[in-house]
């Protein structure tokens, strides 16, 4: 099943563009005097959105006042083009180098906050005694997608020693993994894990790179400078319904969300819904252990700043304060 890893590449790619100046404006007014929000997702719907969906399914947007469209991503959409040319009000933000990668382009917008506390990127093996953590995959080839070498391969390289000689493509189809049993790949906690098993009859080692130290947050809100100048307390609003929507997305019954979802993406199966809730919050992918959903803090995109400059990946100088606002999660 193909989820939002498969655009990563094109969202970098855009974050690279001239978005200078992005073109966001005072949001139109719609029913009721509500404020329209048009909100571009990375990837077609998937419980991994479940917290947006949920909260437009219990009206908790037009409860704060705002006429909330989801806009489901696909391989053909691209957010940060999507934003720069003010087609949509907010969008999100796959990772954490997708926003310093719009840093370096002066692209005008900043993360607002994290839907996923945890990137759920995860290396994945064929049941084997040789390893047992990511650091004994060291030497060994491993399948990534090229987005992956400036996303959390640098990490990977200065955490355990791996070398790019253990690169070797991965192209988002596991059937080169079901057929070396030696093989590793990448992959989302939520999505390939399960697919192996149901689909390919193996149970798969799964290693999720935040749980040993990636710093890295996912599927973040990301809104335009200038719509934060605008209408500071729609963005606002934006931001604290979705948190009590992934609350109750997680926590209450997601049928409301699932509808929606489903609607919106049919390939959606009853199963692959509940298998990715599980893991969001098996996993604490969205709510932590302290609770605070949708939070950022400082501390964390220092770090992560800091691993991808050590790399090389951007200016040792570079201000990832320019492309993150913290103020709208200060609460969460």
């Amino acid at each position: 099943m193909a989820s939002r890893r498969a655009v990563l590449a094109g969202g970098l790619a855009a974050a690279g563009l001239g978005l200078t100046g992005c073109g966001a404006r005072e949001p139109a007014k719609g029913e009721g005097g509500r404020t329209v929000i048009r909100f571009a997702t990375d990837w077609r719907a998937q419980a991994e959105q479940g917290g947006w969906y949920q909260a437009l399914a219990k009206g908790l947007y037009a409860d704060a006042a705002l006429d909330v469209t989801i806009i489901q991503g696909g391989p053909s959409v691209n957010v940060p083009q999507l934003l720069a040319a003010g087609a949509v009000e907010l969008g999100m933000g796959s990772n954490s180098p997708i926003v310093l990668s719009m840093v370096q382009a002066d692209a005008g917008v900043k993360a607002v906050m994290a839907g996923f506390q945890k990137d759920p990127q995860v290396l994945i093996t064929h049941p084997r005694t040789d390893i047992t953590g990511i650091a004994d995959m060291k030497g060994k080839p491993i399948m990534l997608a090229d987005a992956s070498i400036t996303a959390f391969w640098p990490w990977l390289k200065a955490r355990y020693g791996f070398t790019d000689d253990q690169v070797r493509k991965y192209t988002f189809n596991s059937a080169p993994f079901l057929a070396d049993p030696d093989a590793i790949q990448q992959g989302y906690v939520t999505s390939e894990p399960f697919t192996l098993e149901t689909q390919g009859g193996i149970e798969p080692q799964v290693y999720l790179l935040a749980d040993s130290g990636y710093p890295g947050y996912g599927a973040m809100t990301l809104a335009p400078d200038r719509l934060i100048a605008a209408n500071r307390d729609a963005v606002q609003a934006f931001v604290t319904a979705t948190i009590e929507g992934w609350r109750d997305y997680l926590t209450g019954d997601p049928a409301p969300g699932d509808a929606l979802i489903t609607r919106d993406n049919p390939d959606m199966t009853p199963e692959l819904l509940a298998n990715a809730r599980k893991e969001l919050v098996d996993r604490q992918i969205v709510i932590p252990a302290d609770g605070r959903i949708g939070a950022m803090t400082e501390a964390r995109w220092v770090a992560f700043t800091k691993v991808m400059a050590d790399a090389g990946v951007v200016p040792a100088d570079l201000d990832w304060r320019q492309g993150v606002d913290l103020t709208f999660v200060q609460g969460a």
